[in-house]
């Protein structure tokens, strides 16, 4: 498996967003095999794991075998390629990988070297054609219409939400970014949409209607009302209870049930909605508002609109003293997220740390916050001297996140 690593990621940063034509010729030179089974397309700034973590959860109540592609990973690159929720074994993720590898040798004679996500990409789909899955919820990578994911056809299009973030990849304007999303949508298939910023829910109904996409909208083909009730013109599901914490996560939950009931429906299946009730109060996903013990909450805000909905949800924390430890890395726009945590909530103990991730924030970086060389210490530390009525929020990049994540669940709590 080591070898097989060291492979994957000397090809890291290699041809990136360099065009869909190498990953088009390498798919057919394996055979296609992204064409074996449906696929649910999801893209969006925030909510998008959170978005498929409903999904898997209500295809699987319906008996359905389930694929799943994500990124990053929380604790093992095997977390990104998942059969109901099961990540892909050693062994077939080594022998599919050197498949791959003996496919390349042919792929550049007409094309340079494959990427890291590239691979991993076609990876998950030669994996899940062999194991003959009954549907896959497919994850861009970045943006959407340039994306190596984009080459499928998908039945339904989703876009979970869209907001400034990959600004140096994607447009510096919401507009230019929402373009990019749609760009998943699919000639005569089905799109589904979040609650959207008024200009990018205009770009995505332009494209919609150049394509002859069928366009669902939140709040107004569907919705979820108080953030339990969900509504579409002939279905009524009140009182939801959802495994995931934050208000932001109903509305993550009424994509992801507009989109399921789209699917189901297209098949001509019913449903029965006691299983969806204990599919969305089951959800669970790795490092968003995630609890270890009563006092430590771990949730990957990486850019400003997920920021927004973390200091929400600890505005909501009354009368606890929350202290919230930050990591992130140089080529975000850390600073805007720092300020907006300073300025919403000023009583916060606010720290900001490293990590093993290369270009992570250093000391020069935040001089005028208070920053923690190693964070394994502070938290040792806040364990052992906190209070019944404290509370650790730690927050930022999602490979700091699962990076933290990793240690904390060898801890004792």
């Amino acid at each position: 498996m080591q070898e097989i690593l060291n492979w994957l990621n000397s090809r890291i940063g290699l041809n990136f967003r360099s065009g869909l034509e190498r990953v088009r010729v390498a798919a057919w030179l394996l055979g296609n095999p992204q064409e074996a089974y449906p696929i649910i397309h999801v893209t969006g700034t925030n909510g998008k794991g959170s978005t498929i973590a409903f999904m898997r959860e209500l295809f699987q109540a319906q008996g359905k075998k389930v694929a799943t592609f994500t990124s990053p990973h929380m604790v093992s690159i095997h977390d990104r390629i998942c059969i109901n929720a099961q990540p892909i074994s050693d062994e077939d993720f080594v022998r599919l990988a050197k498949d791959i590898q003996i496919m390349e040798k042919k792929l550049v004679k007409t094309q340079a070297p494959l990427s890291y996500f590239e691979i991993l990409t076609l990876l998950a789909w030669l994996y899940f054609r062999e194991q003959k899955v009954d549907l896959c919820l497919l994850e861009v990578g970045i943006g959407g219409l340039l994306d190596t994911t984009n080459i499928v056809t998908g039945e339904i299009a989703v876009i979970t939400s869209v907001g400034l973030d990959h600004q140096e990849t994607l447009g510096t304007t919401v507009e230019e970014i929402a373009a990019q999303k749609a760009g998943i949508f699919k000639a005569g298939k089905k799109a589904v949409v979040g609650p959207l910023p008024k200009l990018a829910l205009q770009v995505c109904e332009e494209c919609a209607k150049k394509l002859g996409t069928e366009l669902l909208v939140y709040g107004k083909d569907f919705s979820m009302i108080n953030a339990r009730d969900f509504v579409i013109e002939d279905f009524y599901l009140p009182d939801l209870d959802l495994g995931l914490s934050g208000a932001y996560q109903a509305e993550n939950a009424a994509v992801a049930l507009e989109a399921f009931l789209l699917f189901i429906h297209n098949l001509g299946e019913t449903v029965d909605n006691s299983l969806i009730r204990q599919a969305l109060s089951a959800t669970r996903w790795a490092g968003r508002l995630e609890s270890f013990g009563e006092q430590i909450i771990l949730d990957g805000a990486h850019n400003l609109p997920a920021m927004k909905g973390l200091v929400d949800f600890i505005k909501q924390e009354k009368n606890r003293s929350i202290t919230v430890l930050f990591g992130a890395l140089k080529r975000k726009d850390y600073s805007q997220m720092l300020d907006y945590l300073q300025r919403e909530l000023p009583d916060v103990n606010l720290f900001v740390t490293t990590f093993s991730y290369d270009g992570s924030l250093e000391k020069a970086d935040v001089k005028k916050l208070t920053f923690v060389e190693n964070y394994e210490k502070f938290v040792e530390n806040y364990l052992e001297n906190r209070k019944k009525e404290d509370l650790l929020f730690i927050t930022g990049s999602l490979y700091f996140i699962a990076e933290v994540r990793k240690w904390l669940l060898n801890q004792s709590f």
